[in-house]
């Protein structure tokens, strides 16, 4: 009676045991492939904003070689908000990926790129595809 009795009690603690280390290798793989998902993603969206701020960055430069060969432009409004996109841009942490702000200051780049496009009276599509990213008008 004793014997099949601990014949029994090792059914038991063998359905637990299976279970725990079911979920002990489930929690590896698992943990695993999230960090592998996550690094991807991560890449994915870094190079995106990466290529949308180049992008800014190369129209902001392109507009202030234009705006200084004119002479009456120099002093604009024109440049003043030129001269903060390109600051903004140069103050963006692209080296740290936790900074705390990081959306904030890539909205506050958008909405200065906006605001510059309506003084020169241009008309950008950006857009970011499988083929590439690219600034059109």
């Amino acid at each position: 009676m004793a014997g099949s009795q601990d014949m029994f009690d090792a059914i038991v603690m063998a359905d637990e045991r299976f279970h725990g280390e079911g979920y002990q290798e489930g929690y590896e793989e698992g943990s695993t492939l999230g960090i592998i998902e996550g690094r991807q993603h991560g890449t994915l969206h870094g190079a995106k904003i990466g290529s949308e701020i180049g992008c800014y960055q190369g129209f902001a430069f392109a507009w202030r070689c234009l705006l200084h060969t004119c002479a009456a432009e120099k002093d604009s409004k024109k440049m003043k908000v030129l001269e903060s996109l390109i600051g903004l841009i140069e103050k963006f942490p692209y080296d740290d990926p936790t900074y705390d702000k990081l959306h904030e200051d890539l909205d506050r780049i958008r909405g200065k790129f906006k605001q510059l496009c309506s003084l020169l009276n241009v008309q950008p599509d950006f857009k970011i595809s499988v083929e590439g990213s690219g600034l059109s008008f």
